[in-house]
């Protein structure tokens, strides 16, 4: 039986395997709806095989199996697999295949290999059945274990970037194949050479990281959901190499998810925000938590007119229509970093703005580090103990910015406080962060008047 955990007393439990999966990038598009106090959403995950796996596999002297067979002995489950059609799909995910969710009263669909539908999930049937123990010709399949809590699980598929128009740069097969066993390898090699792109190719990565993950599915792929994991594997895939290198999730957040907090702002208006200080996104989505899993992420975020969308990302994101009354908000990350810093929060926010002490703040050179002190911070921040990304301390321009671009936005009835009592100190308070810590790690900021009941530690 899985540990029942205190989060409030307890360190979070890190089930996720990433010595053999590891997740360099997120994209996540999600659907915000206040009526239900759900967060539907589709997220496609690219993996690189882990170092662990790696190194033993290279070594021949220990297989990945043995942590499997640990892990299986720890869990219990709530199973679920979701060979389901003829239900729409989310109105903005309509290029995907369809799903439902069915309910009590259906009959038993578990096949032999005791995978579950979402029937058993529904009426919340468990079992003690876990796919780590079907077999395949004496060997188990791989089991990819990722960190979540407190969600829906619909469906998860294997995402086929080969069929992506153009992918073929990535690879250094000659042509695209049509056998079963090389298309395979070759989507796994084609996730590979996108995720180890240069750093200074990071605006063709995120264009290839989007094309991909609105590339057709090519397979369901079975799933059962625990406590505090979600466990995926594909029916005769014995070793994390031949695993899905980019697989796509449908799911759901739960109004009671400890990740989110929906209530009102000082305004009375609905919003929404997450608060990391519990379990931290495992809630919001499915994700990798160990030390060692940092990713970079995308996210396109739909909701109705009227409601502002902040995100923890390096643009600067102005809404876009996608039909009448639903807008999208998209923000990117290029350093990689801890899923556990995604944020965001949605609501009838207001950017507070004064143009003429912009302006001023722009051109007064209180800001500004003196010249022996410039030169002395542009030595000593040399940046070179990190795994490869777009760094500022490598920027000139940006070592010297002692404010860095920012926004504040606050519900409407604190707007005007705003402007009086905030505005003119958030420069200040940026330029001594500056003058004491060095160089901002990101290109810009949001500061956001969180609503009154906001009980967690403050947002990345």
């Amino acid at each position: 039986m899985e540990t029942q955990l205190d989060p409030m007393k307890d360190d979070l439990p890190l089930m996720a395997n990433t010595n053999y999966m590891l997740v360099k990038h997120y994209i996540l598009d999600l659907d915000v709806d206040f009526k239900s106090k759900v967060i539907e959403g589709v997220i496609v995950l690219f993996f690189e095989t882990g170092s662990q796996y790696r190194k033993t596999n290279s070594s021949g002297k220990m297989g990945c199996q043995s942590q499997f067979d640990e892990t299986c002995k720890m869990r219990a489950y709530e199973p679920c697999h979701v060979p389901v059609t003829n239900v729409s799909a989310p109105s903005s995910k309509t290029e995907y295949n369809d799903f439902a969710v069915c309910g009590k009263g259906e009959e038993d669909t578990s096949d032999k290999n005791g995978n579950h539908s979402n029937e058993e999930q529904a009426s919340g049937i468990s079992s003690s059945k876990d796919c780590c123990d079907v077999e395949h010709h004496g060997n188990k399949d791989f089991l990819l274990v990722l960190d979540c809590c407190d969600l829906s699980v619909l469906k998860v598929e294997e995402v086929d970037v080969a069929a992506v128009s153009g992918i073929e740069k990535f690879t250094r097969s000659a042509k695209l194949t049509d056998g079963s066993k090389e298309l395979e390898n070759l989507r796994n090699q084609i996730v590979h050479e996108l995720v180890t792109l240069p750093a200074d190719r990071w605006k063709e990565q995120l264009y290839y990281f989007t094309r991909c993950s609105q590339a057709p599915g090519c397979g369901e792929l079975l799933f059962t959901t625990g406590t505090w994991s979600l466990e995926i594997r594909k029916s005769g895939i014995q070793t994390p190499t031949d695993f899905p290198h980019a697989i796509r999730i449908w799911y759901k957040t739960k109004p009671e998810g400890r990740s989110v907090t929906w209530t009102t702002d000082q305004s009375g208006r609905p919003c929404v925000y997450t608060t990391g200080s519990q379990i931290n996104n495992r809630a919001l989505f499915p994700c990798q938590e160990p030390p060692v899993a940092l990713s970079t992420w995308q996210a396109s975020v739909q909701t109705a007119a009227g409601f502002v969308v902040l995100l923890s990302g390096e643009n600067s994101a102005e809404p876009v229509q996608l039909r009448e009354g639903i807008l999208s908000w998209y923000y990117y990350v290029t350093m990689p970093m801890p899923a556990s810093t995604f944020t965001i929060a949605v609501g009838c926010w207001q950017e507070v703005k004064q143009q003429s002490f912009t302006a001023l703040i722009q051109t007064n050179t209180e800001f500004s580090l003196p010249s022996s002190q410039a030169e002395f911070r542009w030595h000593e921040e040399i940046c070179d103990h990190h795994v490869e990304y777009p760094c500022r301390f490598q920027n000139p321009a940006a070592r010297m910015q002692a404010v860095i671009p920012y926004r504040v936005f606050a519900p409407q009835c604190l707007t005007e406080l705003c402007e009086e009592r905030l505005l003119w100190l958030v420069p200040q308070c940026l330029s001594a962060a500056y003058n004491t810590l060095g160089t901002h790690p990101f290109s810009r900021l949001d500061i956001l008047i969180v609503p009154s009941n906001f009980s967690s530690l403050g947002m990345a």
